[in-house]
């Protein structure tokens, strides 16, 4: 188990002792969130800053505890899909306990400021954490900053096992404040008890180590991947959703106007047999994945206020 800490440690440059081994990022989330409220609680400190774009696996915990009080701040996004650092910074107050802020969209693949964020909170002792299920080991230089403090992480994202993934916490005094959730044996530092699953954690570990070492070569493939569907497409005149700038490679975001998205997913199968609809996590979403040798765009459905969705 020791190997698969390294291994994931190394993708973000923390040490092996940082690495708690969960069931997935859901899980890492809620322990994240839910397991510093007590001391927030004792300290007075019930304050904190999140983004309206979180994937529910943040947002409900958030929601559970404005129930017991806690004052939840979330930052919108500007038009390209992102937070900014300047409204993390107008949001901090003296009683700000933690900011939580995703890595990579899951559904437009915008990469956040996570390091322009890591600054503004510098000077003050929030702690920060993101979700990086979506990007973690394939977007590296945002979670390499040693003022993130906790990094959520799921195996199967990078073509690991399902049913296991990662909290890293790097050791220090903000992170000395969590406390378990579940109680009943002393594993994983005693934040997660329970037997350790030694084969998915070894896969997890295994995914992390190619991911690192492919990673140039798997940005190149989904980057030529991604152009290739743009191409295709760019007679349907789509709207992409989140700015081109910011947006992870294996994700496009796609608006066909009045065209119906379901029309265009069957459209899109007969050119890329191996594209396929199926449910996403939350309800009003369909997502579309390929399963080509290494990564590749996600297309996903969304209602929209004016057209009847995007992919």
């Amino acid at each position: 188990m020791r190997r698969a800490r390294e291994q994931v440690a190394r993708v973000v440059n923390a040490s092996w002792e940082n690495v708690l081994f969960t069931s997935g990022a859901t899980e890492s989330n809620n322990l994240a969130i839910l397991g510093l409220a007590t001391q927030a609680e004792k300290l007075r400190r019930k304050h904190i800053i999140s983004t309206k774009i979180e994937h529910k696996a943040v947002l409900e915990p958030l929601d559970e505890l404005t129930k017991r009080g806690f004052d939840v701040t979330l930052i919108p996004p500007c038009r390209g899909g992102y937070v900014e650092a300047d409204q993390i910074r107008a949001a901090i107050r003296p009683d700000t306990f933690l900011v939580s802020v995703m890595q990579v969209n899951n559904e437009t693949g915008v990469i956040q400021p996570l390091t322009e964020i890591a600054e503004v909170l510098s000077g003050h002792d929030a702690v920060f954490h993101t979700d990086a299920a979506q990007g973690f080991g394939k977007e590296l230089d945002g979670l390499r900053s040693t003022r993130l403090d906790l990094i959520s992480v799921s195996a199967h994202k990078i073509f690991g096992p399902k049913g296991v993934g990662a909290l890293i916490a790097r050791q220090n005094e903000r992170t000395a404040l969590l406390a378990p959730l579940c109680f009943g044996g002393g594993q994983e530092r005693g934040l997660r008890p329970g037997t350790v699953a030694v084969p998915l954690v070894a896969g997890l570990g295994l995914a992390a180590e190619v991911s690192l070492r492919d990673h140039f070569a798997r940005r190149a493939k989904c980057l030529a991947f991604r152009t290739e569907l743009l191409a295709a497409l760019a007679s349907l005149e789509p709207t992409i959703l989140g700015d081109t700038d910011r947006v992870i490679p294996h994700v496009a975001s796609l608006r066909f106007g009045d065209i119906d998205s379901e029309a265009v997913m069957i459209a899109l199968a007969t050119r890329w047999p191996s594209l396929t609809g199926r449910p996403a996590l939350p309800t009003a979403i369909n997502r579309a994945t390929c399963s080509r040798q290494w990564a590749c765009p996600k297309a996903r459905r969304r209602p929209q206020p004016d057209g009847p969705g995007a992919i």
